[in-house]
This record gives structure tokens, C-alpha cells and sequence, in this order.
């Protein structure tokens, strides 16, 4: 640890304490430490950083201390959340904003940059959840689509398969009637054969001494 020194603070060495001390409210952790971080930076102690701080620097960020508090309830109550494309981290956002653009002039207030980072990160918000609404009605616009899609392949299915089973009760009779004329020809046949055996043996007969002789 450096020594100790006996000069009085600067606007700078305010600055990088407010800053320092408020970002680690912000993430959650101790002013002991921020103290400690800061004393590293400017060569002083953690003590006489704590000490600037409560004596002097703090009454001029009461409203940024509140932001900061208010993020880390945000930050601690977000992780506690399951993760969504359309959950938007409002300590995350805030926290961007402040650490942008707080600090950047000394003749501007806390409370000023504080406002003007809640409202940039509202605007922001405002646009990330009239995106998150497009994409929603692009889905929810592509589902209807594909819903009607299904609805008529389904149709078109049943079509089908109601010609596939009228094609095929069709060739079943025309089998059936196919075998049963089949059939017919083949009595047919053998009727008209049986018919000339008769002719044949109707043209001779037979004399006394055993011999066929034709009848004319």
C-alpha cells in the first residue's frame, strides 16, 4: 500500500471514487471494496477514501446511489428468471447507459445523466419489444400457413387413398368376371367336343359279324 497522501482531492479523484464506488453497488458488491479499488487508483487508503465518501462525495449522488440500487435488485431478481429471447435486461441496459455516459462532464449532475440513461434505455426498450412483436407475428403468420398447408395435404390424402381403394375394388370385379368367363369358354369347349364324339359314333354301327359299317 502506497503512502498515505496529505493533498486535498481533486474533482478527478471524485469522480473515479463516485464511479468506482457506484459500479460496484450496482454489481452487488461491498463499498469496502469499491474503497479498496479506489485507494489502488489514487494512492490513498481505503479508509480515507471511505471517509471522502461519506463526508462529502455521496450527498452529491444520492439519486445515482438509488439507481444503483435499484439495478442491483433488477440484476439479483433477473438471474433468478429462466432466460427468453424477449426478456430484456433493464439493469443490464441501465447499466450500460450510466457507464457511457456518467462521469463524462463534471458541469453535468447525476441526477440529469441518470434521467437521460432511464429514458435512452426506455426508447430502447420500446424498440426491442416492437421487434420481438414483428418476429412474433412473422411466426405466429407462418404457423396459420402451415396449418392450412397441413389441412390440405391431409385432404389431398384422403382423395387419394379413396381413389386407390375405388381402383382396386374395380379390378377385383373385373377379375371375378374375368375367372367366371374363363370358365364359361372352357364348358363351352368341352360341350362342343363332347357334341362331336357324339356325331362320330351317331355315322357307323356295327353288322352281325362284328364289323362297323357307315350309315349313309
Amino acid at each position: 500500500m502506497t503512502a498515505v497522501r496529505q493533498d486535498a482531492w481533486s474533482a478527478e479523484d471524485d469522480l473515479i471514487l463516485a464511479e468506482v464506488t457506484l459500479r460496484h453497488i450496482r454489481e452487488g458488491s461491498t463499498q469496502l471494496t469499491a474503497f479498496e479499488e479506489v485507494g489502488e487508483r489514487i494512492g490513498r487508503t481505503a479508509a480515507a477514501c471511505g471517509f471522502r465518501w461519506n463526508s462529502c462525495v455521496r450527498k452529491r449522488y444520492e439519486s445515482a446511489i438509488q439507481v444503483a440500487k435499484a439495478q442491483r435488485q433488477k440484476r439479483n431478481y433477473l438471474k433468478k428468471q429462466p432466460h427468453s429471447p424477449g426478456n430484456v435486461s433493464i439493469a443490464g441496459l441501465a447499466e450500460v447507459e450510466l457507464d457511457n455516459n456518467v462521469y463524462r462532464s463534471e458541469n453535468m449532475t447525476e441526477e440529469s445523466l441518470s434521467i437521460d440513461a432511464v429514458i435512452r434505455f426506455l426508447k430502447s426498450w420500446k424498440v426491442s419489444l416492437q421487434d420481438n412483436g414483428r418476429q412474433l407475428r412473422n411466426l405466429e403468420k407462418q404457423l396459420q400457413e402451415k396449418e392450412q398447408e397441413l389441412v390440405y395435404l391431409r385432404e389431398e390424402n384422403e382423395r387419394l387413398s379413396n381413389q386407390v381403394s375405388e381402383v382396386q375394388t374395380d379390378y377385383r370385379v373385373v377379375n371375378d368376371d374375368y375367372k367366371a368367363l374363363i370358365q364359361i369358354m372352357d364348358r363351352a369347349r368341352r360341350l362342343a367336343f363332347l357334341n362331336e364324339e357324339e356325331e362320330e359314333k351317331s355315322k357307323f354301327k356295327m353288322d352281325a359279324n362284328g364289323n362297323l359299317e357307315r350309315i349313309e
